[in-house]
């Protein structure tokens, strides 16, 4: 089951000062989506918003066309997965602990723990390449491996929607390459709907079926990478002068920054 995900005249912002100001945004459901656009945007500030991670001074965000104010914290977490920046862990959690947490909406009251959500945990560990780090605790792993478990504990809760907010943050390039082949299968197998923050161009031209690029609060363009991705659209939206060719991998956008000459090769 695909699940839509709409803001109808959002409006968001930080002790008094506006980021985001009448905001509609209808996310395509059952596809890909990826959020983009420069430092200081509101990129991440409206995924927090599509999450009710950050409230809204304004409007309303309807999952499946429930207003997500209304509710609970539980039959939120059966809608969407959620990956925000910045995840903290109790100290001294486990990481097959930490990622069972993901099967708390699926529980009944007394949170009991079934051999259904032990296999559905195994899974979401062994999806993410860190089966073999269960037993240890989460203060122990590096960054990239950190990342990883909280992208599992996500996969855990099993929802018809994740919002990822730089989930390739801290990873090197092949494990964000494997994290995006990732949530692509998710995707094609399950239907899932994904919304995700990403900082690279490429990797959201490559991955994302719709992209949605922000600029000062605002939303500048979206839609398909290849109509979104111009010579023009970069330049309004990121100040950044480069040539978009096909990608040889894939045959869509590829953004190639001009930046500066190299010392030596001739202008």
């Amino acid at each position: 089951m695909s699940t839509a995900i709409t803001a109808e005249g959002v409006s968001l912002g930080y002790k008094g000062h506006p980021v985001i100001k009448n905001l509609d945004l209808e996310l395509p459901p059952g596809k890909v989506t990826a959020i983009v656009g420069p430092n200081a945007c509101g990129k991440s500030t409206l995924l927090r918003g599509l999450a009710r991670l950050h409230p809204l001074s304004g409007g309303a965000v309807r999952i499946d066309g429930k207003d997500i104010g209304a509710l609970s914290r539980r039959d939120l977490a059966r809608l969407v997965g959620v990956l925000p920046q910045a995840s903290i862990a109790p100290d001294g959690v486990r990481v097959a602990e930490l990622v069972g947490r993901g099967r708390f909406p699926h529980q009944g009251w007394f949170g009991r723990h079934s051999s259904n959500d032990d296999a559905v945990v195994m899974r979401s560990l062994q999806a993410t390449g860190v089966a073999d780090l269960a037993e240890r605790r989460l203060e122990e792993l590096s960054g990239g491996q950190r990342q990883r478990v909280w992208i599992a504990m996500v996969l855990a809760q099993e929802t018809d929607a994740v919002l990822l907010d730089e989930p390739t943050t801290y990873l090197d390039v092949t494990h964000q390459l494997e994290l995006l082949d990732l949530l692509s299968d998710l995707n094609a197998e399950r239907g899932t709907t994904v919304v995700m923050v990403l900082h690279e161009l490429n990797h959201a031209a490559r991955y994302a079926d719709h992209m949605v690029v922000m600029s000062g609060g605002r939303i500048a363009a979206q839609g398909a990478p290849a109509d979104v991705l111009t010579v023009g659209s970069v330049r309004e939206a990121f100040g950044l002068d480069a040539e978009v060719i096909a990608d040889p991998v894939t045959g869509g956008p590829l953004v190639v920054p001009k930046g500066r000459t190299r010392r030596g090769v001739g202008v």
